[in-house]
């Protein structure tokens, strides 16, 4: 057997056991009791024809008999049939929540029809009545066929597990037909429409909106949230064509500006399939959620700073264990007491003595979420925190780069010291909802008691307020 006949006997399989799953899939006892009501209508019909025929001839029990007689099989069927059928009949399309909208060719359409509406009730042509109606049974027609479109059809947006700002990512749209025979045209999965009031809020200057909570043992204004209101689908996803019994997906972009939490309460399946008059959206509800990390794309501050923290940090940890590993030329950043005597004597110049490392580069990086009050706006205050926000995460990305060990606090957050590639996540994702803290509750007073680790401290805090025992044992950036 040859290629050309193995491909078609594949072929011919897949068009059987299609076939077959569609047989198996017809409600061959609804169709029974269709059809079976649609022949009994019709002579219930020929009945009542009959009666009438019989009553003209002045046959007045045979047109009674007939009359009644086709009263009897049409109460039959309402009885018996149309209550099976109606069980068979899914009605959840009447649950749908639609808005609608007119386009410019719908208004264009009623338009014309007004005009024809005028001439045929100012000169009575029954062609322009008829005109008329066939018009609007268009709109008839439309609207019938644009509802089985949206019906019957399930959707699905499927987010990647981890988002960043301002950086695109991949997310899934996937649309499913559930009906048996009946295709969708022209579908269009779009976000939920914004509201007025959610207009002015997006377009009110940037910061962190929050809720203030009291806290009831201290009297004290807690840490506020940071939920965003944003959508997760702001560009819409076309599917020209979606066959019955079938799954379409579709890759769509996304890009979230703004760290965060971004919610998506509904998203709408939109179409103006057949003749565009008329958009009609179906909305489906949805408790879909997006956190998004702060951005970790390096910046002009992250390149300033990273060279001195390299620097403060080699030098905190060079020299800290006990055994030599070599002598070299004397450096200005070199501190006097590693100063060789003997060497210096020797060679004429001054040599300092290098000691092994005794355990890996560990190192604290600290954001101090107490932003003062003083003075300062609150979009003032809230811009500096996202300052700090921003640089933690890009050092934080950084050290997990390089496969450092790591450890973060914030206000109440704590991570314990470990490989950063295991908790740079969990970093991210309290940096991602953080906000500004209470300002008379800064962290810096209880860094003191670790002088033996290299602490990197991002802070809004006056120089005069840094406890003396830190500078020798930190890197501090100061926000402002």
């Amino acid at each position: 057997m040859n290629t050309a006949a193995i491909t078609r006997s594949l072929c011919a399989l897949a068009k059987r056991s299609h076939v077959d799953s569609a047989t198996r899939n017809v409600d061959w006892s609804g169709w029974r009791s269709f059809a079976i009501s649609v022949v009994a209508l019709g002579a219930a019909l020929l009945l009542a024809l009959y009666s009438s025929v019989a009553a003209e001839d002045g046959r007045t029990w045979t047109a009674a008999l007939s009359a009644l007689s086709a009263l009897a099989v049409s109460g039959w069927v309402a009885f018996t049939m149309v209550p099976a059928l109606a069980r068979r009949t899914s009605l959840q399309w009447l649950a749908y929540r639609m808005d609608y909208r007119v386009t410019r060719e719908g208004l264009v359409y009623l338009a014309g029809i007004l005009v024809i509406a005028l001439a045929a009730l100012n000169t009575g042509n029954n062609l322009l009545f008829v005109t008329l109606s066939c018009l609007l049974g268009g709109i008839l027609i439309s609207g019938i066929i644009s509802q089985v479109v949206l019906s019957g059809v399930e959707l699905r947006l499927d987010l990647p597990e981890h988002i960043f700002a301002n950086q695109p990512v991949l997310a899934l749209a996937e649309l499913e037909n559930h009906k048996a025979m009946l295709p969708s045209f022209s579908l269009c999965l779009v976000g939920a429409r914004t509201s007025r009031s959610q207009r002015k809020a997006e377009s009110a200057p940037r910061g962190v909106h929050a809720d203030t909570q009291r806290s009831a043992r201290t009297g004290t204004t807690a840490k506020r949230a940071r939920k965003r209101a944003s959508d997760i689908l702001t560009t819409p996803v076309y599917f020209p064509h979606l066959p019955p019994q079938q799954k379409m997906q579709q890759a769509v972009e996304l890009v979230f500006p703004h760290r965060g939490i971004y919610r998506q309460d509904s998203i709408g399946l939109q179409t103006k399939f057949p003749f565009g008059f008329l958009e009609k959206t179906r909305q489906v509800k949805s408790r879909m959620e997006a956190l998004v990390y702060p951005s970790v794309a390096p910046s002009e501050e992250f390149y300033e700073i990273l060279p001195l923290v390299t620097g403060e940090l080699e030098s905190f940890t060079r020299g800290r264990g006990h055994d030599l590993y070599s002598i070299r030329d004397y450096q200005t950043s070199d501190s006097a007491r590693h100063v060789d005597w003997k060497a210096s004597a020797r060679t004429g110049s001054l040599q300092v003595r290098e000691f092994a490392r005794e355990d890996e580069r560990r190192v604290l990086l600290v954001l101090d979420a107490a932003i003062p009050a003083e003075g300062k706006p609150r979009e003032s205050r809230d811009a500096i925190f996202e300052r700090g926000v921003a640089l933690s995460a890009s050092l934080a990305w950084h050290f997990y780069e390089i496969n450092s060990v790591l450890a973060f606090r914030s206000g109440a957050f704590e991570t314990p010291m470990a490989p950063a590639g295991e908790i740079i996540y969990e970093i991210l994702r309290y940096l991602a909802s953080a906000a500004p803290g209470d300002a008379d509750r800064s962290v810096l007073s209880e860094l003191v008691d670790l002088p033996q680790t290299f602490k990197i401290i991002l802070t809004a805090q006056p120089r005069g307020s840094m406890p003396t025992s830190l500078w020798s044992t930190s890197y501090v950036a100061f926000l402002e």
